[in-house]
């Protein structure tokens, strides 16, 4: 098969894939929920080749997301649900519902502000009509999409909830909640509590993001750069023991946290 610019080319190859009998096996075993993960991961590499500026890496990663959609729309198709064809329709009337002042028929105020106010309240707008279909109740954190990351979900409950007054009052209260989170994992340690263990963990995480909320940052961005400090410190140990003649599993853990150490001050010091 010759690689070609046309979009169904690429579907062609999903019903291939997915094909019984003649398909890939693994493509076959997949579903919705299988599917999503990698979804996720995929976004967050295009979020990382913007990051670092690689347009090469960004042309092949958003391949790699658009993949995602035609996997997903080929199962529903398979199930009847809607094809990618419905995808593509469904996205393109809601841009141009959401953008009154480019595709409407009287010109509009174009102001940024204003065109962020028409947004959010045709976004709404649209909210209520899809709450009203489901006739269920409508909480104040049904806004919030399941869909989104853990940490930036959590943030985002937090906003809703702070909205009505749920929320700490200072900082220092929620510094209080992560020590008595911390107790309790350590209890759960004590008693060799391992889901529960798993639970006040999610706990802790849970009032760290509202610590990152107060303190005005990102936890999802937070911890990116903690995971880049992270493997910049290691590849420091790396190098050194490599230097050494050391090999990286043969190296005691006080080897490597004084070199872990060494890099924090080199770190320091280029700052200084």
């Amino acid at each position: 098969m010759t690689p070609s610019k046309d979009l169904r080319q690429l579907l062609d190859i999903m019903a291939r894939l997915r094909t019984p009998v003649t398909g890939c096996p693994w493509d076959l075993e997949q579903d919705f929920s299988t599917i999503a993960p990698y979804t996720i991961e995929e976004a967050f590499e295009v979020a990382d080749a913007i990051t670092r500026g690689d347009l090469d890496d960004l042309k092949d990663e958003l391949g790699d997301l658009l993949l995602q959609v035609v996997f997903h729309a080929r199962m529903a198709e398979e199930q009847g649900a809607f094809a990618f064809g419905d995808v593509v329709e469904a996205i393109s009337a809601k841009m141009i519902r959401r953008h009154p002042h480019v595709f409407g028929e009287a010109a509009t105020d174009t102001d940024a502000a204003a065109v962020t106010d028409t947004w959010a309240r045709i976004k709404a707008e649209e909210k209520a009509a899809r709450a009203a279909r489901r006739v269920i109740a409508v909480s104040l954190l049904d806004g919030v999409k399941a869909g989104l990351p853990a940490l930036t979900r959590a943030l985002e409950l937090q906003k809703k909830a702070s909205t009505v007054g749920f929320d700490w009052n200072d900082p220092r209260a929620v510094l209080a909640k992560i020590r008595e989170e911390a107790d309790e994992i350590e209890a759960a340690l004590d008693r060799g509590d391992r889901a529960e263990m798993a639970a006040e963990t999610g706990d802790l995480l849970f009032a760290l993001v509202n610590l990152a909320r107060h303190a005005g940052a990102d936890p999802e961005s937070a911890l990116r750069a903690t995971n880049v400090k992270f493997q910049r410190r290691f590849a420091h140990i790396e190098r050194t023991l490599a230097g050494r003649g050391i090999a990286l599993g043969e190296a005691s853990l006080a080897e490597m946290d004084a070199l872990w150490d060494e890099a924090k001050r080199l770190e320091r010091a280029d700052a200084d």
